[in-house]
């Protein structure tokens, strides 16, 4: 699903709404800024929001640098190419609404001259001679103002059009910076943002969240006997069954090198073990060729570690007992499901 499902109407609202917001900060208006604002006011991003909210408090104002660290940080990376393309457009578009707007200005100053000029002569003892050439430039002017507003129309129009291909630029170079070129997955840095809006609108009253961390049995004897482009073959592989047996808000990434993590927003801790052993059940069972000869490689398994959400504990404190609980499915023989204990470090895991 896009990140930014808005209608043209809606983007133009948060538009409006975001300039001012932007105009009032020490940062320049570029398409940075108005990526960070455009979420800011959309709503859809509540960590960058109560960062930003933080950092405003008590009258704050936020610089360039706070500004690209936000986005660094809540948005995404984009190259400094695209980021001159971003920045040249959008500075473009603001350009051609104040031309316009200076312009309707201008032939609106125009037109209120004319009517005072033929107010005066139709107030004048030769007023009766003048009424005729007095009505021709009023509907001169008036002309010339309708001419004025439609043509502010068009480059608005315009405008729209040119802000709705740079927020759908915005888009894909946020999605382009999340996302594994590899297996086609969210990277890890496009984990740690989902985990981190999860865990900030967490309600302790739902089941979940769970995180599975899986690891690829003895990957690196994999690459040297069969070479690393099979390793690569390997690796969508998995990512594929991964990705086939999630759904709804779940997400899979591929945290590093041979490791994915799944995201588990909704689900309880049984049902998330019950998901991790299908999955390892789907993995063992499945059969990679290599491309040269068609030949059947050894069997591929991966072990998994499975925790549950404990409140109060950091995104970081998660990820280890869920990796912990990895650690000892491989001490246990690999190719097996090892769930981490709800408490505190230190109890016993349970190996499946």
């Amino acid at each position: 699903m896009s990140r930014y499902p808005e209608t043209v109407n809606q983007s133009a609202e948060y538009l409006r709404l975001a300039l001012p917001l932007m105009s009032r900060q020490a940062a320049a208006l570029h398409p940075i800024s108005y990526a960070v604002w455009y979420e800011y006011v959309a709503g859809t991003n509540p960590p960058l929001k109560a960062a930003i909210d933080e950092l405003t408090q008590d009258g704050g104002v936020l610089d360039e640098a706070a500004t690209a660290e936000l986005f660094r940080k809540y948005i995404a990376e984009i190259d400094e190419k695209t980021a001159q393309r971003l920045r040249v457009g959008f500075h473009k578009v603001l350009s051609d609404m104040a031309q316009s707007a200076a312009h309707a200005e201008d032939r609106a100053e125009l037109f209120g001259k004319e009517l005072a000029q033929w107010s005066e002569e139709l107030g004048s003892t030769e007023a009766d001679s003048g009424v005729a050439e007095g009505v021709d430039r009023l509907l001169f002017g008036t002309r010339e103002m309708q001419g004025a507003i439609a043509t502010l129309k068009g480059r608005l129009d315009e405008s729209q059009s040119e802000i709705e291909k740079l927020r759908q630029e915005v888009g894909r170079a946020r999605e382009e910076a999340i996302a594994d070129s590899l297996t086609g997955l969210v990277n890890r840095r496009g984990f740690d943002l989902a985990l981190a809006a999860c865990l900030s609108s967490i309600d302790l009253a739902e089941r979940g969240p769970c995180l599975l961390i899986a690891d690829i049995d003895n990957f690196k004897m994999v690459n040297d006997a069969y070479g690393h482009l099979f390793g690569d073959k390997v690796l969508c592989s998995v990512a594929k069954i991964l990705k086939a047996n999630i759904k709804g808000r779940d997400m899979a990434a591929r945290y590093g090198g041979e490791e994915f993590v799944v995201l588990l927003p909704e689900i309880t801790l049984d049902g998330a073990r019950v998901l991790a052993e299908k999955i390892r059940t789907a993995i063992g069972r499945s059969r990679i060729r290599r491309a040269e000869n068609r030949q059947e490689a050894a069997q591929i398994t991966v072990s998994f570690g499975v925790a549950s959400y404990c409140s109060g504990e950091t995104a970081r404190e998660f990820i280890d007992r869920a990796d912990s609980a990895l650690y000892v499915s491989k001490n246990q023989g690999r190719n097996r499901v090892s769930v981490a204990p709800a408490g505190l470090p230190g109890q016993s895991f349970v190996a499946i």
